[in-house]
């Protein structure tokens, strides 16, 4: 079968609206170029390393033809904007950020060619977007917000907390809006909060120590600093023998969250790859819709029983029913 691969170019404006793609003529071998795609990453974890592998696997799937340049900031914000402006020097044809912070860099760098961000909680609160019902210029993308009310519904249910801890990086806005939304949870479920900042990952075993002994269990959203840190949370609040509830599935696969609920990153780096293939094809970043995963099967629900037995914690056998992970004996199981 013949494929016909759209080559993004330059921005051109007609009839009062910018165009961010358009037809890529045959060069005289006959071969249509691949698509030159930037990805940057604000750290190395689990999540965000399985969002990458996504995107390129879905667009393998869908047959485009790319090379990628993978970038990963390391934490520094000041790399994030290096990243960006090398990519808007290199002129990438697409370029994705994955995280709030690698997506603010790219968005306030790039403007004439299409930027996709992806997994970030609150794109209108990072400055992203002015409404979900679109792009907004060149920018558009994924958000993946989670339902954090819900989430410390089910963690006071099952392990009966009344004193929440929770750490968060500062400098992070998709961690700012994620406080309100623990801070709304803590209200509704009378439960007390004792919230910790950081400024970087090497921050995070002593904010895991300085909240362990004020606390009943300790919830994460998605914060990537955090996540970055995550083995040293584990340990803390193992020794202490005080569950963690995770929003992030894929980061602790390995076990140690006795309550993991959140979406599928691998799933959501399809997703994105879907945003691009609608670019790729024609489509402006400004005329497509925030995308956010909210189905089923899109989303991730893993109890640790290792770490419920070390809490002395009796997980109900509904939520071990619902759970489509199970973690136990030091092993793995899906359903």
């Amino acid at each position: 079968m013949n494929k016909l691969i759209f080559y993004v170019c330059a921005a051109a404006a007609f009839a009062g609206l910018t165009l961010y793609s358009c037809n890529k003529a045959k060069p005289k071998g006959g071969e249509t170029p691949p698509v030159k795609i930037g990805i940057a990453k604000i750290v190395q974890h689990p999540a965000l390393d399985t969002i990458e592998q996504g995107i390129q696997d879905g667009l393998g799937a869908r047959n485009i033809t790319a090379v990628y340049d993978l970038q990963n900031a390391n934490g520094d914000m000041s790399t994030a904007a290096q990243i960006a402006a090398k990519f808007k020097t290199e002129k990438v044809d697409i370029a994705v950020g994955i995280a709030t912070p690698t997506s603010q860099a790219l968005a306030n760098t790039i403007k004439d060619i299409p930027v996709v961000f992806t997994t970030v909680t609150d794109p209108i609160g990072a400055g992203l977007v002015t409404t979900v019902a679109h792009g907004e210029g060149n920018v558009t993308g994924l958000s993946d917000a989670i339902p954090t009310v819900e989430h410390i519904t089910l963690f006071k249910k099952i392990a009966g907390i009344n004193t929440l801890g929770y750490i968060y990086t500062a400098s992070e806005a998709n961690s700012a809006a994620a406080l309100k939304l623990v801070e709304e949870g803590c209200l509704e479920n009378g439960i007390t909060l004792i919230a910790q900042s950081i400024n970087s990952s090497a921050d995070v075993r002593q904010a895991a120590q300085s909240v362990v002994n004020r606390v009943d269990g300790l919830y994460l959203t998605t914060d990537n600093t955090v996540f970055s840190g995550l083995q040293a949370i584990i340990e803390v609040f193992r020794a202490a023998k005080k569950p963690l509830f995770s929003g992030d599935v894929t980061g602790v696969l390995n076990g140690g969250c006795m309550i993991a609920s959140g979406f599928n990153y691998y799933k959501a780096g399809i997703a994105t790859a879907d945003i691009i293939v609608e670019i790729i094809n024609g489509k402006n970043p400004d005329t497509i819709p925030v995308k956010f995963l909210a189905g089923p099967d899109e989303t991730d629900f893993l109890i640790d029983l290792d770490s419920a037995k070390n809490c002395g914690i009796e997980i109900p056998e509904q939520y071990i029913e619902q759970a489509n992970k199970i973690f136990e004996n030091g092993t793995l199981y899906e359903k």
